[in-house]
């Protein structure tokens, strides 16, 4: 990628969203061959003047309010600036413009690409993406190996759940199709044209485990239903891809042991499997990957063990019932307030970000049974 930007001579790139870009740490890699990446997203705009990754797969800049991002222009673009969304976007606008002209390449990500056709596609809301492909002299996009499908006829069925799932659109504003460079005749497009294909592990997971991960449309419904990213947000998971799918991919991409953490930070309540168009089972795979880490043993061993005593107290009955006893009578230094917000030893790991609720004073058999000796 930029072996072709420097072939090309190429001072300044512009950028369409792009989370394959995001996942190569392409805008870095320019930058060190001293070339000028500027995303024409507009919220893939805003994060790029706050030195920030993108929070959301089709969102990037959802967790910043119009406020936020008023001072931030005012800050980086040295003028005053109202809190007006529309204001916003007409001054982003105006800044973007002279870069589409004076760039020489524009990169892009790829939706999708038709094998019968040889047709790359893109599917934005805004107009940045169709200046990006048709400005600059040389057009990349890079694309995951998994986007490829087998027709028109097939490209039509993504293209609705897609965006029914993304936004809930019948159809995004614009789809793009793309097909090679500039033909003799034709008043616009780029004197050249690169498709980059990424595998990064994805093609040695068609016959792994994650292999259900490779269907992902990268619609960001999962996210938008999980009770964990809800509450979270994208940037808590601290890898490119965040929400329920984003585990999935990290642990494809990087390797199990990258999620390690991650592989539980999921209730498992369902709840993304029922939104995602593909039905992609995340919680299975989720499960998988927990059990993955146990073998691996690349939990710490501290978790390892405590995990292990509790499986061993949860399937025998009578040393549950020894266990909240004893827990009860433990607790009371820590217990403050209804909750526990601090253990001594290695516990202290468990209540270092949350509190924890303490054992009840009554456990629900004890409940029931109080209650149905109590029943005339």
């Amino acid at each position: 990628m930029v072996d072709i930007a420097r072939r090309a001579g190429a001072r300044m790139a512009v950028k369409s969203k792009s989370m394959a870009t995001e996942e190569i740490d392409l805008n870095e890699a320019l930058e060190r061959e001293g070339i000028t990446p500027v995303e024409t997203d507009l919220g893939e705009y805003i994060i790029q003047l706050a030195h920030e990754r993108p929070s959301h797969i089709i969102a990037p800049a959802i967790h910043k309010t119009k406020g936020q991002v008023a001072e931030l222009f005012s800050r980086e673009l040295k003028r005053p600036v109202e809190a007006d969304p529309e204001e916003l976007t007409r001054i982003a606008r105006a800044e973007l413009r002279q870069k589409f002209l004076q760039a020489d390449i524009g990169i892009t990500g790829a939706n999708f690409a038709v094998a019968d056709t040889g047709t790359v596609v893109l599917v934005t809301n805004e107009g940045n993406g169709r200046m990006v492909t048709s400005l600059p002299r040389v057009h990349v996009a890079v694309m995951g190996a998994e986007k490829v499908v087998p027709s028109m006829t097939d490209l039509m069925v993504f293209l609705a759940i897609l965006a029914k799932s993304a936004t809930g659109q019948k159809l995004s504003v614009y789809t793009t199709l793309v097909r090679g460079p500039r033909r003799a005749g034709e008043l616009e497009g780029p004197e050249e044209f690169h498709l980059v294909l990424l595998d990064s592990g994805r093609i040695a997971q068609l016959g792994g485990p994650l292999r259900e991960a490779l269907s992902c449309l990268r619609c960001g419904a999962c996210l938008n239903v999980c009770p964990v990213y809800r509450q979270i947000g994208g940037h808590a998971y601290g890898h490119t891809y965040p929400g329920p799918i984003g585990i999935l991919l990290t642990a494809m991409l990087e390797g199990t042991g990258s999620v390690k953490e991650l592989a539980h930070a999921s209730s498992l309540c369902g709840a993304c499997a029922d939104a995602c168009p593909v039905r992609i089972d995340i919680p299975k795979m989720l499960i998988e990957l927990r059990r993955e880490v146990g073998d691996q043993k690349i939990a710490p061993w501290i978790e390892r063990v405590t995990f292990k005593l509790l499986a061993q107290v949860l399937v025998r009955p009578a040393l549950y019932r020894l266990a909240a006893r004893v827990g009860r009578v433990l607790q009371r230094p820590f217990a403050r307030g209804g909750t526990i917000s601090g253990l001594p030893l290695f516990l202290d790991d468990w209540t270092r970000t949350r509190d924890l609720p303490p054992v009840a004073a009554r456990t629900f058999q004890e409940r029931w049974a109080a209650e149905r000796e109590a029943a005339p």
